[in-house]
């Protein structure tokens, strides 16, 4: 999540020492996923829920204070080429993720399915949040 205001409230500001600790336990490039938890901000001034924005796209305010979300949404459309599966998904929270769905085959996926949130980015932080359907499709009957 991109820091956007040095007076973000954040679990650490009373203790500098875990600050620093979790920052370097964060920081080793072979560390697995600590949890599979899909964090987000949400606005100080107007309330609006946004996923890794630096600003408020509804106020322009730059101080936000993460959340955790519940890790359910509902497809909303696809995102460039079948082969890498990506779609924008809106989350139960009121924010919209670029991510990419497992589990499943590119054509099993329909707009409107529910899913639910297996893995909220790559170990380092870097691509895209990982996502199942809630409920598998059922394999396509004969003709």
């Amino acid at each position: 999540m991109f820091q956007t205001d040095t007076r973000e409230h954040t679990e650490f500001a009373d203790a500098p020492e875990a600050a620093a600790a979790a920052t370097a336990e964060a920081a080793t490039p072979n560390a697995p996923a600590v949890s599979r938890e899909l964090l987000f901000q949400r606005c100080l001034w107007c309330g609006t829920p946004a996923y890794r924005r630096s600003f408020c796209r509804a106020c322009g305010a730059t101080a936000f204070k993460r959340e955790c979300s519940e890790g359910s949404g509902v497809v909303v459309r696809r995102y460039g080429h079948v082969p890498h599966n990506t779609w924008f998904v809106a989350m139960d929270e009121g924010f919209n993720l670029l991510c990419r769905v497992t589990g499943t085959a590119p054509v099993a996926v329909a707009v409107g399915v529910r899913v639910s949130v297996v893995r909220p980015a790559a170990p380092l932080g870097q691509g895209l949040p990982l996502v199942e359907l809630t409920h598998p499709t059922p394999p396509p009957e004969r003709w």
